[in-house]
């Protein structure tokens, strides 16, 4: 939670011709700056999200998500659209019971379960959608695009590369520009287990970031994080997702891990968040060792 971020009048004057009367307003944003969210309760104890989104592409990404690709995850699994805003980048959603598996104090047995529910939710959320025209062009040019300002970044990172470092950085981007055909879908594009809640079973939040592209690029978060700490939820989480990645897929994986190491470094010194920064240190060593996978 966040210092409370008041909610403006007419953002609530929106949400209120939407779903009824609100008797409480309860700060949900995340604990930073850009991030403005709130729960709203009725007078009946009925619970709702109210998000701002940060530019006009998030606004788009999630309103589309929520309408033409969530749904196939199925009822409780995701919030449901109940109105959108252009005017205020505003996205009114229902409730989903749970928490975010990030922080929880779960058994052994019950977190294996969460990372299994979650990929089988993702299997779903990327057979979802209508992969034709303009869609299919961006999913095939993503990898592409994520090659763009990698020189910017290693120049924005100083001397917290080494020229080792440096060197397999470029070597890895050069090689998404030359990878052939791989599967794709709609993915959430950032699942990192904050965005995950479980209260017995799973369910999957926050899609501003959701997109089609290869499949592939939804395990970067989860190889870069939990899956580093815990073999076990890899095996969980594919379990779920029902395939192994291919090896061209594995491959991939490590070069878009080395362009989200130099994002992470980056990010981590400019928001002064040392967990980020570390996050970016790690996997940047556990390429240079080769025992990245």
């Amino acid at each position: 939670m966040s210092d409370a971020k008041a909610l403006p009048t007419a953002l609530r004057g929106w949400a209120e011709r939407e779903i009824g009367a609100v008797a409480e307003v309860r700060d949900a944003s995340h604990p930073r700056r850009t991030s403005r969210v709130w729960e709203l309760v009725r007078g009946n104890g009925c619970r709702f999200y109210l998000k701002v989104s940060r530019t006009a592409r998030t606004y788009e990404r999630e309103t589309f998500a929520l309408r033409h690709a969530v749904p196939a995850l199925g009822a409780g699994r995701a919030p449901q659209l109940r109105a959108s805003s252009a005017e205020h980048l505003a996205l009114l959603t229902t409730a989903v019971p749970g928490r975010p598996v990030q922080g929880l104090t779960l058994t052994a047995a019950e977190e294996y379960e969460a990372h299994r529910q979650g990929g089988l939710l993702l299997a779903r959320l990327h057979a979802a959608g209508d992969l034709r025209g303009r869609w299919r062009v961006e999913a095939e040019g993503a990898l592409h695009a994520a090659t763009h300002d990698v020189e910017r970044r290693l120049e924005d990172a100083g001397d917290r590369l080494t020229k080792a470092e440096r060197t397999l950085v470029r070597t890895l981007t050069e090689q998404l520009r030359w990878v052939g055909p791989l599967p794709l879908g709609f993915i959430h594009g950032d699942a990192w287990p904050r965005n995950l809640l479980w209260s017995g079973r799973v369910a999957w939040v926050d899609f501003d970031r959701s997109r089609f592209a290869p499949v592939v690029q939804e395990f970067v978060a989860p190889a870069c994080g939990v899956w580093a700490d815990s073999p076990r939820l890899r095996t969980a989480c594919l379990s779920g997702y029902g395939r192994e990645l291919t090896p061209p897929e594995l491959h991939v994986l490590k070069c878009l891990a080395a362009v989200d190491a130099v994002s992470a470094l980056n990010q981590g010194e400019e928001h002064d968040d040392p967990c980020l920064a570390a996050r970016g240190r790690r996997t940047l060593h556990r390429l240079m060792t080769g025992v990245f996978a």
